[in-house]
């Protein structure tokens, strides 16, 4: 069996892989504010783990303007959605139970 991918097995990372994986379908983003409600993660928290997930490639982050505000969007890219996928299916192994 390989090792449980490192990025995602962190507490917190694995949260918010969770959190993206259920909450949108491919191709689809949410804004920060609204991840960090549903996470109840703190800003600084949320933004250094979304720093390690993209340069995992695991998400996108986008920055833009709507009206006059900055306005940061997330998404799961398809690379992460794979690799969220495969850990799942290693830790369902992991603990006997089938994926």
């Amino acid at each position: 069996m390989t090792d449980l991918d490192p990025v995602i097995h962190t507490a917190a990372r694995l949260r918010i892989m969770t959190t993206l994986s259920e909450t949108l379908d491919d191709g689809d983003e949410i804004t920060f504010p609204a991840l960090q409600r549903l996470l109840d993660m703190t800003a600084g928290n949320l933004t250094t783990h979304l720093g390690k997930l993209e340069a995992a490639g695991y998400v996108e982050i986008t920055k833009t303007i709507a009206g006059r505000k900055p306005v940061t969007y997330v998404a799961l890219t398809l690379d992460g959605r794979a690799a969220f996928r495969t850990y799942r299916k290693q830790l369902l192994t992991l603990l006997g139970e089938t994926p």
